[in-house]
């Protein structure tokens, strides 16, 4: 089928508004590719700091006719969705020695979960890290010495850093390996039942302590459709990924498999090969307009409407938060993947996964087919899947019809005809607001507004029975400037329980709420920021202000000669790190340009 008009517009418009800063870009990997990796311009001395860690493969490593491919790792075993990484250097070295090549750890980057900073002070550093794992993978390619790189991440701000990191050294392939998400656990309604009781002071701390752990119970990315799944869908629409490699789970041969094809792809497609593919030809206009499709055909985080700016800016393509509402006004929502119902990943990759979508989305003009990608040209190769046959990946035709059309519909028929995000402006500026959890009755409110300047304050006033009609609850001060822009996703069981009492409730912020964002209408990333000049400053309470996802609207009174709030934000300053992050506060981007200091 011919490509929706919509999504050539778009695309249009994205490199019109690119043009400059993406042919400065393609110049310069361009540059960088024809200079090629130094290893073989090294002096003695500095190869052999290079090869004294690898005894095994100095000989092939000192003679430089076999690519050498550079392992970027985000492993450690807090996150259990990076703890499978543990052993994969280990595999792909094997794997590559088996090509007459070699692989080396270029060096690691921090990865922090925010399932366990969730509402801690430590979330205040959460954002930024996504800066500090593209500096820190800049870092362990700056040796030069790699022909090719593998990124190791999953989760929140570890892929869209290493997507930063991958186009900032676009002159060379990458390919990301995933490590896969968890098995299934306590089903995702019944873990939100037990938080809703928690929070309305039914049950005790033991039963929702219970309930947690019996839902984030092994090594792999957690079931539930955040940002981390989200980061997986993206890596496969955008071509990063293998085709079907997302949602295996870890520790199983097909995940083994998976890793050593991945090797091997990214071995072939060097520039010492036929096929060379650096990546920034693959993070191209048409690549990132198909990464959005997805996000709203699966009704994905909305941190990624944050994240990938930020990743695109690294690639000279300048996104807006219009083109994601666009986007989704044409995009059907095809999956319904807990906090968007009541199935979670694994249900999801066995009703056909992804693999259907693309194929659906292809057939419908939704998105580009002539994408190039790390498996060869065309997207339409990501509507196979993976088989093993004799311990070696194999690809077949993928699923041609939903297996489970409670979990995945097809474009013709799906669950709502768009894509369920809106973009908002108005006199308080520019915000966007997740709807394909929520129901439509709840689609537009207009209520007085209560003002917060600390989540923690929201839940106090909660717990004093303070909240008695419905309110636009107002937490200001919380975008990157003011205090790195945490997630307030802890205040998703409070809001829903007011929701649950038949209140009309709704969250106005210039913060984040969640990958796992729900029920709760929620106008989140406002800019301009509280902090940096903001109208939201000038609200009091009792403001009545309207929030509308219909008609894409923020609707508040006359603020005209009204002194801005001036709270003191010292505390956030200090403690848990965030005293290092002084100049990353000060000098942060907009949230609609992606929040970052280096892009």
């Amino acid at each position: 089928m011919a490509l929706n008009q919509t999504i050539a517009d778009v695309t249009d418009r994205i490199r019109e508004r690119s043009q400059g800063s993406r042919d400065q870009y393609l110049e310069r990997i361009g540059r960088a590719a024809d200079a090629g990796p130094v290893r073989a311009h090294l002096t003695c001395g500095n190869q052999a700091h290079a090869y004294a860690g690898m005894p095994t493969d100095q000989e092939a490593l000192s003679k430089g006719r076999a690519a050498n491919l550079g392992i970027v790792t985000a492993y450690n075993d807090m996150l259990s969705a990076h703890q499978p990484y543990e052993h994969f250097p280990e595999l792909i070295r094997k794997a590559a020695r088996a090509q007459g090549a070699t692989a080396q750890v270029a060096g690691g980057v921090p990865a922090m979960c925010d399932g366990v900073t969730q509402g801690q002070p430590g979330m205040e550093l959460s954002l930024f890290s996504r800066d500090v794992i593209a500096m820190a993978a800049g870092i362990a390619l700056s040796h030069n010495c790699f022909d090719a790189a593998l990124y190791l991440g999953v989760c929140d701000k570890i892929v869209p850093g290493l997507v930063m990191a991958a186009a900032t050294f676009g002159h060379i392939p990458a390919v990301f390996l995933p490590a896969g998400p968890m098995p299934s656990g306590l089903p995702n309604d019944e873990k939100a039942r037990v938080r809703q009781q928690y929070a309305n002071g039914e049950v005790g701390r033991d039963k929702l302590m219970e309930a947690e752990l019996a839902s984030y119970h092994s090594p792999g990315t957690c079931t539930f459709y955040g940002t981390a799944n989200t980061n997986q869908m993206l890596m496969e629409f955008m071509g990063l990924h293998l085709p079907g490699a997302s949602f295996v789970n870890p520790n199983t041969p097909m995940r083994e498999a998976l890793t050593v094809a991945g090797t091997e792809r990214a071995l072939a497609i060097t520039a010492l090969g036929n096929e060379f593919r650096p990546a920034g030809e693959i993070l191209d206009e048409k690549a990132f307009v198909n990464g959005i499709v997805g996000l709203m055909a699966t009704g994905g985080s909305t941190n990624l409407v944050l994240h990938m700016p930020a990743m695109a800016r690294a690639a000279g393509i300048i996104l807006d938060p219009e083109d994601f509402d666009t986007i989704s006004s044409i995009t059907p929502l095809m999956a319904k993947v807990y906090p968007n119902g009541l199935a979670d990943v694994n249900h999801f990759h066995a009703a056909g996964g992804l693999g259907y979508m693309i194929g659906q989305l292809l057939n419908d003009g939704l998105l580009h087919p002539d994408t190039k990608t790390v498996a060869g040209d065309g997207l339409e190769l990501y509507t196979q899947e993976p088989k093993l046959r004799e311990g070696r990946i194999v690809y077949e035709p993928g699923a041609r019809e939903s297996l489970n059309d409670k979990i995945l519909r097809p474009a013709s028929d799906p669950f709502q005809k768009s894509g369920g995000l809106k973009h908002l402006s108005g006199t308080l500026g520019r915000a966007i607001m997740k709807v394909s959890a929520v129901k439509p009755e709840n689609h537009v409110i207009e209520a007085p507004v209560r003002i917060f300047h600390d989540q923690a304050d929201v839940k106090t006033a909660f717990k004093a029975g303070e909240f008695t009609e419905d309110t636009i609850v107002v937490v200001r001060f919380q975008g990157p400037k003011a205090n790195g822009m945490p997630e307030l996703h802890s205040l998703t069981p409070t809001l829903a329980v007011l929701l649950d009492r038949g209140l009309k409730v709704a969250l106005l912020t210039d913060g984040r709420m969640s990958g796992a964002s729900g029920k709760v209408p929620a106008a989140i990333h406002l800019a301009p920021e509280a902090a940096d000049g903001g109208p939201i400053a000038l609200l009091r309470d009792g403001d009545v202000v309207k929030l509308d996802a219909v008609n894409g609207t923020i609707t508040c009174p006359d603020l005209t000669g009204r002194a801005p709030a001036t709270p003191d934000l010292s505390a956030n300053k200090h403690g848990i790190g965030r005293e290092l992050f002084e100049t990353f506060r000060q000098n942060a981007s907009a949230s609609s340009a992606g929040a970052s200091n280096i892009v």
